[in-house]
Order: C-alpha cells, then sequence, then structure tokens
C-alpha cells in the first residue's frame, strides 16, 4: 500500500512594514522556499543574508537576482511599507501606537502538472486586510476600511498586469530554477528515527518521526492495511534548528481493545513512495513517562519493608521486656507511643506510594495496643 503525494514546491516572501515599535527594523523581509527560511533583510542592516550555499551561489552567479533583491529590500519596499502605514492610519483615524502591516506574496508550482498559482495578500494590524484574486485579477477588500483602497488599486491597469506576471512568470521561473539548484538538498531521504509516545495510560499514542531532510512527506494511522482518520489528529511538518523535520500523529486508543492493538501500525514515507518505515503498535515499544516515574519509586518499596520490620522488632522486643518485670511498665509505654506514631507514619507512606506508583492494591493495618 503506496500512499500518492502529490509533488509541489513553493516560494514565498513574508514582509513586514511597522511603526512605533522601538528596536525592532521598520522593515524585515523572508524569503521562504519550500518551507524553509532561505533568505533574510532588513531596513537596519543594508546586506542580504541568503542562508542556504545553494541560495549564495545563485545569487552570485545572477546578478540580476542580486539587483533586484538589493533593491527590493533596501529601496523600493521599505518606502512603499512607509506610505501604506501612513495612508491606513488616516483610514483607521489612527494616530500614534504601534502599527504593522503584513504581506504574502509568491507562488506554488506543481511538479506534475506544471500548473502555477499565485498568492498576495495583505494584512493591517494582524487581521486580513487585502487580497489579491488570482481568478478575476482584482482586488478583494477584507474589510470596510479597504474598499477605497480596492478601488484605486483595481484602476490601476499596469499595477495588476505587474502582479499577475511576477506571481505567475518570474516567481515560477525562480521557483523552478531554486528547486533544481537545491535537488541535492530536498533530496536527502535520510530516513527519519521513528517512535511512539504516550504520556498517561488515558493519552493517546502519538507516533514521532523527527530527522527527515524532505518536508514532502506525509505519515498517517492504518489498521489491517487501510488508512484510518477517526481517532487520529494530524500534525504539521515543521522544522528543526538543524535543518531536518519532525511531524507527529496522535491516535486516539481509548476505545481500542488490548487484543486488537496489532492490527493498528503507523506508516511514514516521503513523497516517492519509496523509504516506506511501519511502526505497529505495541505497547512495549511506547516510550512513557509515566512508567518511568514508576520504575523510580519501586525501589522505595524495600525501604518501607525494612521499616515494617523495624516497628516489628520493637514492638516484639516491648513484650519481651514486659515478661521480664513491672519495673519495665514505664519504658513500654513510651515504646508503645513511639510506636503507634511510626505506625501512623508508616501508613501515609504507604498511601502515597501508592499514589505515585498508580498500582492497585490496598493496604490495611490493625490497630494494635501494647500493655506494657
Amino acid at each position: 500500500f503506496v500512499k500518492r503525494v502529490t509533488m509541489k514546491h513553493s516560494l514565498k516572501y513574508f514582509v513586514c512594514g511597522s511603526s512605533g515599535l522601538p528596536n525592532v527594523p521598520e522593515f524585515i523581509g523572508v524569503m521562504v522556499f519550500d518551507g524553509i527560511q532561505t533568505g533574510y533583510c532588513d531596513s537596519s542592516n543594508k546586506t542580504l543574508k541568503p542562508q542556504l550555499d545553494w541560495a549564495k551561489k545563485i545569487l552570485q552567479t545572477n546578478p540580476e537576482q542580486l539587483e533586484w533583491y538589493t533593491q527590493k529590500c533596501f529601496e523600493d519596499q521599505p518606502n512603499v511599507f512607509r506610505g501604506h502605514i501612513f495612508r491606513w492610519k488616516q483610514r483607521f483615524n489612527q494616530s500614534g501606537g504601534v502599527h504593522v502591516i503584513q504581506r504574502i506574496s509568491g507562488c506554488e508550482w506543481d511538479e506534475n502538472t506544471d500548473s502555477v498559482n499565485g498568492v498576495l495578500k495583505y494584512g493591517y494590524n494582524g487581521e486580513g486586510f487585502l487580497e489579491f484574486d488570482m481568478k478575476t485579477l482584482t482586488w478583494i477588500a477584507l474589510k470596510p476600511e479597504a474598499d477605497m483602497i480596492k478601488l484605486k488599486w483595481d484602476a490601476d491597469r499596469s499595477r495588476i498586469i505587474k502582479n499577475k506576471d511576477f506571481l505567475t512568470k518570474i516567481c515560477a521561473e525562480w521557483l523552478k530554477m531554486y528547486v533544481d539548484n537545491g535537488k541535492r538538498s530536498l533530496h536527502r531521504t535520510v530516513l527519519p528515527s521513528v517512535s511512539l509516545l504516550q504520556k498517561t495510560p488515558s493519552s493517546p499514542v502519538s507516533c514521532y518521526a523527527a530527522g527527515f531532510y524532505l518536508d514532502k512527506a506525509v505519515m498517517f494511522w492504518r489498521k489491517d492495511g487501510d488508512e484510518i482518520h477517526d481517532g487520529v489528529e494530524k500534525g504539521d511538518i515543521l522544522p528543526n534548528d538543524d535543518g531536518t523535520f519532525q511531524i507527529i500523529v496522535d491516535l486516539n486508543v481509548s476505545s481500542v481493545k488490548p487484543e486488537d492493538w496489532w492490527r493498528y501500525e503507523c506508516v511514514f514515507q516521503f513523497l516517492s513512495g519509496e523509504n516506506i518505515i511501519v511502526t505497529k503498535l505495541n505497547e512495549i515499544m511506547i516510550r512513557t513517562n509515566w512508567r518511568e516515574n514508576i520504575l523510580r519509586t519501586v525501589p522505595i518499596i524495600p525501604a518501607v519493608v525494612v521499616f515494617v520490620l523495624i516497628i516489628i522488632a520493637a514492638a516484639g522486643f516491648a513484650v519481651y521486656k514486659k515478661k521480664k518485670g513491672e519495673r519495665f511498665r514505664s519504658n513500654s509505654a513510651k515504646l508503645s507511643y513511639i510506636i503507634s506514631v511510626l505506625l501512623s507514619i508508616l501508613k501515609m507512606v504507604i498511601l502515597n506510594l501508592c499514589k505515585r506508583v498508580g498500582l492497585c492494591f490496598f493496604f490495611s493495618f490493625r490497630e494494635a495496643t501494647y500493655i506494657m
């Protein structure tokens, strides 16, 4: 059974302009290729920062791209965003304070169908503001305050054409170039480590994969060879600091009978359909904190047993002394009091131990009266 995955790549530019934020650059730009941050620039440092070796080589061998990024990062866009903030504050009847404009632009390319989809959105102070419709080539106002801006931008046909050309042609051309140049990094099909995790006996079982280099992978649970969705919660593929990725998929086992666990398995695979890793749902293979806590607590039991033996020995010694004569009566009374206190402490210790270990047994102690 192989799960087919669509081969898609993306190139997106995340741009942020702000005012009223001390110690924060007024303009920040980030390039993200296939979910990986590839480049960075801001208005406080007039230097482009490509963050992958192949991206650095592209800028070195393509001076037109280097010039484009330099102009956009340090000349055009900081001024454009500064003007947007000034005008949009007027539109919202705002004056001072902190204000932030965010923009997402870029494209997505389907390697199988060769289709390209563009995206261009603006946000203002954390909320959607304007969005470009690639089908109608018009702007969509997401806030009433954006209506007038939409009409103005729709009337600027030259700008509309520039947006379309960049999103569907230039962006797509660069994206394909980046895919070609970054293949060595993209296709490092190092197999991940896959583990089964569970916080408590009543928690879902999590299938966790980490350490793979492709963000184009899938992981899912299946039963009797078929993928299941009921009781399954999928997480997103997330990047790690070292350039690898991780993913986690939970399975609710509360309604699964212990004798049926063998029918479930977690499947990890890359988009190519190769290098499939199958992990059976097996209680022995589950890594959990609560079982480790039990193992740390169980060694306390011998100490408790020793404590009980000491009390028994003390009681026996007291009885022996009682038989030796009345002269020990006063000492025996003291010892009887000490033993009763020790028994009370022992009860609390064992009850706390039971709670920590979580085992289902019950200790009962009869009150003992020693007449010395």
